[in-house]
């Protein structure tokens, strides 16, 4: 074993080999929910051409690119980190991208951002560009994509609905008309209560407790009452009926391995192509780098500029991970919050990394399991991530309305228009606009005036394509 300790380092870091494989098991069943939601939030789609992405194809795919990738950080960075598919860029492809591109063209777009953000780690402007971003309006953006989660978790499980009208345009109830009136929307509340309470208690392992027992309970009820899917009977299931049929294992069906174009420039200009792989760079971008110096600091690890052992490293392959899940169809991989649940188990090194990713590569062969949970249990989850990230709002001060401004719009602006691009994009115009106006010109990166006028290019975009076409 003196060989494995001297790798991974686990005596020098006050670690054990057994407090690594507990941190390693802890670790995957905090992030396991990853395997349910990812395949329901990108299925649940159709592309441009009307065509959707299989369930059972991309939760193989989910955990197949997670465990590899959490393997691989392990080794390389030998830092306690686990990766899946991340659940702002998932979301952003699923409500945006691929109402204008095909599925193979929306993930060829997450190689691209992946292989630029793998330049941009292997160079150093990574940390540059990162550095070049006020830490409000960072904090603002992770707020801001989990107000956008929220709001999908609430839609999805008719919680909200469209009224029809223009005002109001939304309401409560599937209907929008102010009552909760469907079976499969009282076990979402039910499953969100349960869900909360747990987190709330610190129960490791929360959300996917949450996410099998509300999948336990919606199987009884469709057992007794046979509700149905939604489009066949109204007051039924969204997207999914809890009902499993045949064996909950099989052999994990890759066929959306390699399933990528790189045909989305020619197909909506190469104007509109670039801004939307602008913005999968950012929410990349910024997504990791704080998760990871959160963790860093969470496991000791890092000095008082954040800095963490491997950190050029660690960028790499967090970058390799974009690549890997864009190459598997299931979105952007990126390394998981979720992974603190590993730390506070005792998790130091890589090593329980390998116990992660080992456990991820198993959940392959038990994909029918996954498709038996219904949307409205999912978006349950949806909505407690949703709220975890929107917290980060604490640590930003707003007594200064030049500051205020713009981290509101960022956050507003996301789920109100559905779109991640321009919550970031107004928010960084409006950054620059109000901090000059205040007299804080010499405060800002010239960097960021680039970003922000690439953003109001990306917001004129078809009067722009209109004069250029």
């Amino acid at each position: 074993m003196k060989p494995l300790d001297r790798f991974f380092e686990i005596s020098a870091r006050g670690s054990t080999i057994g407090a690594e494989i507990r941190g390693g098991v802890v670790t995957f069943i905090a992030m396991a929910y990853i395997v349910v939601l990812n395949p329901i939030i990108l299925s649940g789609a159709a592309d441009v051409t009307g065509e959707t992405l299989d369930f059972a194809q991309v939760s193989a795919t989910t955990s197949l690119a997670a465990g590899a990738m959490t393997i691989l950080f392990g080794v390389v960075a030998r830092l306690p980190f686990a990766f899946a598919a991340g659940l702002g860029i998932n979301s952003f492809l699923a409500t945006t991208v691929v109402g204008s591109l095909t599925w193979a063209e929306a993930m060829g777009l997450v190689v691209i951002n992946g292989l630029i953000i793998v330049t941009l780690a292997a160079t150093g402007l990574r940390r540059l560009v990162f550095d070049a971003v006020p830490i409000q309006l960072k904090l603002a953006i992770t707020a801001g994509i989990g107000m956008f989660i929220l709001f999908i978790g609430l839609v999805d499980a008719g919680f909200i609905g469209s009224t029809g009208v223009g005002s109001p345009p939304v309401g409560l109830g599937r209907d929008g008309l102010g009552s909760i009136d469907t079976v499969p929307t009282v076990v979402f509340v039910i499953t969100l209560l349960l869900t909360g309470v747990l987190v709330a208690r610190r129960v490791r392992g929360g959300i996917l407790i949450g996410l099998v027992t509300g999948t336990v309970i919606a199987g009884v009820i469709e057992a007794v009452w046979k509700l149905g899917p939604a489009a066949e009977r109204p007051g039924g299931w969204g997207l999914s009926v809890p009902t499993l049929s045949g064996s909950p294992f099989a052999l994990p069906d890759l066929s959306l391995v390699g399933a990528v174009s790189l045909d989305s420039f020619g197909r909506i200009g190469v104007l509109s192509a670039v801004m939307l792989v602008f913005t999968l760079v950012f929410a990349n971008f910024f997504d990791a780098m704080g998760t990871l110096t959160g963790l860093s600091r969470e496991a000791g690890l890092c000095d008082d500029q954040g800095n963490f052992p491997r950190l050029r490293s660690a960028l790499v392959v967090e970058g390799v991970g974009a690549v890997v899940g864009g190459a598997t169809s299931s979105s952007s991989n990126t390394v998981f919050i979720e992974s603190g649940a590993g730390i506070e188990e005792g998790a130091r090194t890589g090593l329980a990394n390998l116990v992660t990713g080992a456990l991820f590569l198993a959940a392959m062969f038990v994909t029918p399991l996954a498709s038996v949970v219904p949307t409205e249990v999912a978006a349950a989850a949806l909505v407690v991530v949703g709220a975890m990230m929107t917290a980060h709002l604490r640590h930003i001060d707003l007594s200064e309305f030049s500051v205020a401004l713009p981290v509101v719009l960022t956050v507003a602006v996301m789920p109100f228009s559905y779109s991640i691009a321009n919550g970031i994009g107004v928010g960084f115009i409006a950054w620059v606009v109000l901090r000059t106006a205040a007299g804080r010109f010499r405060e800002i990166s010239p960097l960021l005036w680039v970003v922000a006028a690439g953003f109001a290019v990306y917001f004129a975009r078809a009067p722009l394509e209109s004069i250029i076409g």
